[in-house]
């Protein structure tokens, strides 16, 4: 297992993350995966053997449930608090009433002392915003996790599934007001997704903020199960939910020229999904789920393939989005000033 720094901070992640949307059986989120307590444990122990020391949850994921199961794992399992990056969110629906969900200081400060509470921690080491609040000033969200730094009981901030500018205006705030700055963004990237190298990969360079890949291997259709022309797995959870959307003739095309370099290397498609994007220098930890050990252990070794750069130039030629204005002005443009002049 490799570390990388986690954005503009000294600390150190395994470039592969542990997610938890498997973890728990409430509501819709059974069809994740439903694990219970000795499943769990398992699998966290099995990712903190193999070298990972960061696990990505959420408030929302079995409303609490994962959670819940998370932190009694690591109690579970002894795995020494110090040696483990615990990240969480929160932004989404927990219940029904007025403020139940959203980024008020009000709900903020519940939600990192009920799920301090279910991971049966004293402090959280990121702290992320799942989404968008479209009501809630971002002055006070960024003051509300601003105090929880001051306080102790969260150590960095994330943000997650935000568009750049967004990003940028909380970065911009935050310097403004001597908050403690976003240092990453959690966002959905895959070989079959390359949506935010358009406008999120030039601000992560620029601001040098780390990136958190989600969904890597698209819901699982990366997964090699998936054939064109073909019905969808029996198994697969894209047949109760087909999330996140994807571009499928272009995944497929995607699939196609993996099957015959993960047969090269004696392993599976997903393996190489994942392995394309551990090759990219904007991305700082891949998260992945698992319902299963296998599954578990064949992610977890994406981190030991290296794919040559021919093969890397295959696959980022059958998944190259087509350029959108002003992308093609920038590169036409940007030409003039590539080189140095010549005398």
């Amino acid at each position: 297992m490799r570390y990388r720094l986690l954005g503009p901070t000294g600390l150190y992640v395994s470039e592969i993350c542990l997610g938890t949307m498997t973890f728990g059986n409430q509501g819709f989120w059974s069809v994740m995966g439903g694990l219970g307590q000795m499943d769990v444990n398992q699998i966290v122990k099995t990712s903190f053997d193999q070298g990972v020391n960061f696990i990505d949850t959420a408030n929302v994921y079995s409303f609490g449930e994962s959670e819940s199961l998370l932190g009694q794992a690591i109690k579970d399992t002894g795995i020494p608090r110090d040696q483990l990056i615990v990240a969480t969110k929160s932004t989404g629906p927990m219940n029904e009433t007025p403020n139940g969900r959203g980024q008020s200081r009000h709900h903020i400060f519940n939600e990192v002392d009920a799920s301090l509470k279910r991971l049966q921690l004293d402090h959280i080491d990121l702290y992320q915003f799942h989404g968008f609040d479209p009501l809630t000033p971002l002055e006070e969200s960024l003051s509300a996790l601003n105090d929880l730094v001051r306080m102790g009981k969260i150590r960095y901030i994330g943000l997650c599934n935000m568009t750049a500018w967004h990003m940028m205006k909380a970065l911009a705030i935050s310097k403004e007001k001597n908050y403690a700055s976003v240092i990453s963004s959690q966002s959905h990237y895959t070989i079959a997704g390359r949506d935010i190298e358009r406008e999120i990969f030039p601000l992560l360079n620029d601001q040098k903020l780390g990136l958190l890949v989600w969904s890597p291997l698209a819901g699982g259709f990366l997964s090699g199960k998936f054939k064109n022309n073909s019905p969808l797995p029996e198994n697969s959870r894209r047949n109760d939910f087909d999330f996140p959307p994807i571009h499928r003739e272009r995944a497929y095309a995607c699939i196609e020229a993996m099957e015959p370099i993960a047969k090269n290397h004696g392993v599976s498609v997903a393996r190489v999904a994942l392995a394309w994007l551990l090759s990219k220098q904007e991305v700082t930890s891949v998260i992945i789920g698992a319902k299963r050990i296998d599954q578990l252990n064949d992610n977890l070794l994406a981190s030991e393939l290296k794919l040559s750069q021919e093969e890397l130039s295959c696959l980022n030629e059958v998944s190259t989005l087509p350029i959108e204005y002003p992308g093609w002005m920038y590169d036409m443009q940007g030409k003039y000033r590539a080189t140095p002049p010549v005398k």
